[in-house]
């Protein structure tokens, strides 16, 4: 089909997946792997490792997880083996059965016994990486670590090195980009370098808290995503079952809720916002207070261009379908009464 195979490309320009040769990036050196662990650098370098490298294999299986919760979390882990130093590389994904909630997912014994059992039975089939990371969704209120994440993070890092991935499938489905973050705590009572906080996020009034207790507490990898010609099959398989799932939704039905909480998210920050600048001014323009509120204001504006752009790009979406597959109907119809 011509449609799903423009849609994937669009699909990877929008990510920047970029095609690697398969002998640099799958070769698994296990000796190499097993030194940059044992060298023990992520005990003593607070951001010993600065980027990772995710399979496109291994993102739209996340995606395509996160997506079939819904409004419920979910989890899952990760392999892969460190290049170069402070570089992670994701090679492949699996998906966990643990308990979960629409604010937080925990792993129960269960879990541990499938991690195990999945973790050798890989192995046997010649999948030498080991697990590395793991990967959880936030539904609608961005990528960040929340209380419960950075403790859950800082416990596996003292074991080695380990990276938490955060998707967020609705937002993935209204931007058209995977929503993806991943990140790595510093230590307990690690005060970071000033200016290395997460920066501006469009966080939901009532999630902002839990944001901002932590977000000095773990810091931010950059992503970056790669496919080979040995994921070419595997890849496309994949595309069309999440290719024919997206086709059949209308994304401003499927994320209706979203968006309406997304608006109504809007209109309580500017009430906030237009309060605390009214308490401001009868402060007697108290000028630090004033600027420090013109930024909360500025980060409101951010909130709403972002929802209005995701509602367009909703609409522009249906316009797409009902050319592609009305359009194409009527001709082939037309066609057809011609032909007779």
């Amino acid at each position: 089909m011509q449609g799903s195979k423009d849609a994937r490309k669009q699909f990877e320009q929008a990510n920047k997946i970029e095609k690697v040769d398969p002998d640099l990036i799958y070769k698994y050196d296990e000796d190499k792997h097993e030194a940059y662990s044992a060298e023990g650098k992520w005990k003593t370098d607070p951001q010993a490792y600065k980027k990772v490298k995710i399979s496109a294999v291994a993102l739209l299986k996340m995606v395509m997880h996160a997506r079939s919760g819904g409004n419920i979390e979910v989890m899952g882990l990760m392999q892969g083996k460190i290049i170069d130093g402070d570089t992670i590389v994701i090679v492949d994904s699996f998906a966990l059965p643990v308990e979960a909630s629409e604010t937080r997912v925990n792993a129960q014994s269960e879990a541990f016994e499938y991690i195990i059992q999945y973790m050798d039975l890989i192995q046997q089939v010649g999948r030498k990486e080991n697990a590395i990371g793991w990967y959880h969704s936030h539904p609608s209120y961005g990528c960040w670590l929340s209380g419960i994440d950075v403790a859950t993070q800082r416990l596996q890092q003292k074991q080695g090195p380990w990276i938490a991935v955060v998707v967020d499938p609705i937002r993935t489905v209204s931007s058209g980009k995977v929503e993806l973050g991943a990140f790595r705590t510093y230590p307990e009572n690690y005060k970071p370098p000033e200016g290395q906080g997460q920066g501006w996020q469009s966080i939901p009034l009532d999630k902002i808290e839990d944001f901002g207790v932590y977000a000095n507490q773990y810091y931010k990898l950059d992503v970056s995503y790669f496919k080979s010609s040995l994921d070419e099959h595997l890849l496309n398989l994949l595309w069309n079952k999440y290719w024919v799932h997206t086709l059949s939704s209308n994304t401003l039905l499927s994320n209706r809720d979203y968006f309406s909480s997304a608006i109504s998210d809007v209109s309580d920050k500017i009430e906030q916002a237009e309060t605390q600048l009214q308490h401001s001014g009868r402060m007697g323009g108290f000028f630090p207070e004033k600027k420090k509120e013109e930024s909360q204001l500025s980060k409101v504006t951010k909130d709403s261009t972002k929802t209005a752009i995701e509602q367009v790009h909703g609409l522009m979406t249906q316009v797409i379908k009902d050319h592609l597959f009305n359009f194409n109907k009527a001709t082939t119809s037309s066609l057809g009464s011609n032909k007779k």
